[in-house]
């Protein structure tokens, strides 16, 4: 059956620039719209990458404990609250750093462009976004969790109809050879097509075939991958071509592509339904919203 053409652009049901909340029990995944939720997030940020996974942090960043940068001002910051501990900054539990064409312009290019040639990404005609930045605090590394943080990227994508998504995505530790079974198996089973496929920086690069593929034992490869880089996967995402070292994050990164019309296909239904509920019933406020796609 041939799915029906997606509504006339116009947000979702919205508090401020967002899609509202969505809830699965006590979680719930939403925007950040106030100061003290970004600096909740930069918190979690910290006590993950820093002091549970050995990043470096500056001297400013250990004094301060949180993770910052200058792409964080501009960006759209996703959040996963457990109401069970209150709505305040104790309850963020997740997060995800979201950044659009308008946002990165702001700053002068998008964050992975420190460790790619993104030149066509950029080049796509299309509304395109970078994700990074994504953690879940320990003990809710959970698929609930991960499918909420899902959830909350395609209402974002619906919302913006959002064509490409694009980011770095981490392999723990910085030794390559290490990694070479995964960073093989990527190379050769999931290499971005070439007019959509970033290359690591000359200075930067780190080649990805480490192996003869024949060896490789992809059920170990499989269960080995950080579970971020497989839902990129099950979404039919790529990567390009070469890895980066992240001395900082001690990661190996690869960066990771992926077009959404799997993301809008699965939760078609189900936000075509809330948006024409809420035409229906507030067709004057929603008129008076930005339309999707334009910067907020």
């Amino acid at each position: 059956m041939t799915k029906p053409a997606l509504p006339p652009a116009a947000p979702l049901p919205a508090v401020g620039s967002g899609f509202g909340e969505l809830r699965a029990g006590p979680l719930g995944v939403r925007l950040a719209e106030q100061a003290w939720e970004l600096e909740a997030a930069q918190r979690l940020r910290y006590r993950v990458f820093y002091e549970e996974m050995g990043a470096k942090p500056t001297v400013e960043m250990a004094a301060s404990r949180r993770d910052e940068d200058r792409f964080d001002a501009v960006a759209d910051h996703l959040l996963v609250i457990d109401h069970a501990f209150g709505d305040g900054p104790e309850g963020v539990v997740g997060t995800y750093r979201l950044i659009r064409r308008p946002a990165a312009a702001k700053v002068g290019g998008f964050y992975s462009a420190g460790e790619y040639d993104i030149a066509c990404l950029e080049a796509f005609p299309g509304e395109i976004l970078e994700l990074g930045r994504s953690c879940v605090a320990a003990g809710y590394r959970t698929r609930p969790t991960l499918q909420l943080l899902w959830q909350g990227i395609a209402a974002y994508v619906f919302r913006y109809r959002i064509d490409l998504m694009f980011g770095c995505a981490s392999l723990h530790g910085t030794d390559p050879d290490a990694l070479a079974a995964p960073l093989t198996w990527l190379w050769h089973n999931h290499l971005a097509p070439p007019a959509l496929r970033p290359r690591a920086l000359p200075h930067r690069f780190v080649e990805m075939r480490r192996m003869d593929p024949a060896e490789i034992d992809v059920r170990s490869v499989l269960n080995g991958l950080p579970p971020l880089i497989k839902g990129y996967l099950r979404l039919g995402g790529f990567v390009g071509d070469g890895a980066v070292i992240d001395d900082q994050f001690n990661t190996t990164d690869v960066c990771v592509v992926v077009k959404t019309d799997l993301v809008t296909d699965k939760y078609y239904r189900h936000y075509e339904r809330r948006l024409r509920d809420a035409l229906d019933a507030e067709p004057r406020a929603l008129a008076t919203l930005p339309q999707a796609g334009a910067p907020s």
